[in-house]
């Protein structure tokens, strides 16, 4: 499993030893968004643009959403997160993961912050 990287709207992207990237978001992005109480995840199979809005999440103080580094496949879904969206604020870099991805070049991933820069990103 390779190390995590951040991006700087608080997502984390983790590349795992089959080349799939789980991502999801950071701790510090859930705290500011407060109590998540729906996510809406894309479909497995659904073919995303860089940038393109892949998940929504809202909270009771706000909303928010993922936006993907690169073009991608989604290839899996956390559907827990239907039924218990507040995995989100119990566990945002375990068990409250959003989607699993494949993009067309995973070395994408490398490109952004490690946990070292996006510490200092954070201040």
């Amino acid at each position: 499993m390779s190390e995590t990287r951040y991006t700087q709207d608080h997502e984390w992207l983790r590349r795992d030893d089959d080349g799939l990237v789980t991502v999801g978001i950071t701790d510090h992005a859930q705290d500011q968004l407060g109590d998540v109480v729906f996510v809406q995840l894309p479909e497995v199979g659904a073919h995303l643009d860089a940038e393109q809005e892949a998940v929504v999440i809202e909270s009771v103080k706000a909303a928010g959403e993922i936006h993907l580094p690169a073009a991608a496949e989604v290839v899996a879904v956390n559907a827990a997160l239907g039924d218990d969206p507040g995995r989100v604020n119990q566990d945002p870099q375990g068990e409250g993961w959003m989607l699993r991805v494949r993009f067309a070049d995973a070395a994408v991933v490398d490109g952004l912050m490690d946990e070292a820069a996006y510490r200092a990103f954070l201040g």
